[in-house]
């Protein structure tokens, strides 16, 4: 399967409730890849933060950096050489993005430092793939989820994460990046949605952002 794959490292990013993590176990299983996931759940200051987000944005910040750390680090440290192709549903930028939009000046400059320091570790992905879908789609996934701690996130602040990624995207020229804005579509339980995913994601691309509406 992996000849059939032009890339070692794929990550899947997406604003929260755009349903990456769903998309990469399902192409971890096809593809019999690495899968590296988020544990965002283990994160025990993120309950305050969507109660109190000015208080509690640096330490939820600090505790996601150090974790997203630490994960990425034991993946690309200990190479599988039976799996080489990995599939993460997250890249190491996204904790400048959101720290972005969460943290005042002066705390956002000192993290910016820090995550310089551990940023400069990890290889970019071969592939970017952003799952694009419009903030209500996101609200009403978020909703159908049912994360109590979730439930108090604004279309405000989804568009604001939105802007932050798009606004990335158009400075990165060193990594391919396919925007598939997907909609509404329930791509778990369509399989030609799936496959058409599937299809754009293991087609090569070149460097630089690439726009694809899905269906279209």
């Amino acid at each position: 399967m992996f000849k059939d794959i032009p890339y070692e490292f794929i990550a899947v990013e997406g604003n929260i409730g755009a349903g990456k993590t769903t998309l990469c176990n399902m192409l971890s299983k096809d593809w019999n890849s690495r899968l590296v996931l988020e544990q965002f759940s283990d994160n025990p200051f993120l309950p305050h933060f969507y109660n109190d987000a000015e208080r509690h944005a640096l330490t939820v910040e600090l505790f996601f950096m150090t974790e997203r750390h630490k994960q990425l680090q034991e993946a690309f440290n200990t190479p599988d050489l039976f799996n080489p192709l990995t599939i993460a549903d997250y890249f190491f930028i996204k904790t400048l993005l959101f720290a972005g939009q969460n943290l005042k000046e002066d705390e956002l400059n000192l993290f910016r430092r820090l995550f310089g320091v551990l940023n400069s570790t990890f290889p970019k992905p071969d592939l970017l793939v952003y799952l694009h879908r419009p903030v209500d789609v996101l609200l009403r996934n978020i909703a159908k989820r049912g994360r109590t701690y979730e439930q108090e996130i604004s279309a405000e602040y989804l568009k604001t994460i939105q802007d932050a990624y798009f606004e990335y995207f158009k400075s990165e020229k060193d990594v391919p990046i396919i925007v598939l804005d997907i909609g509404d579509k329930d791509f778990t339980n369509n399989v030609e949605t799936y496959e058409a995913i599937k299809d754009k994601i293991k087609s090569h691309h070149e460097k630089g952002l690439d726009l694809v509406r899905m269906g279209a």
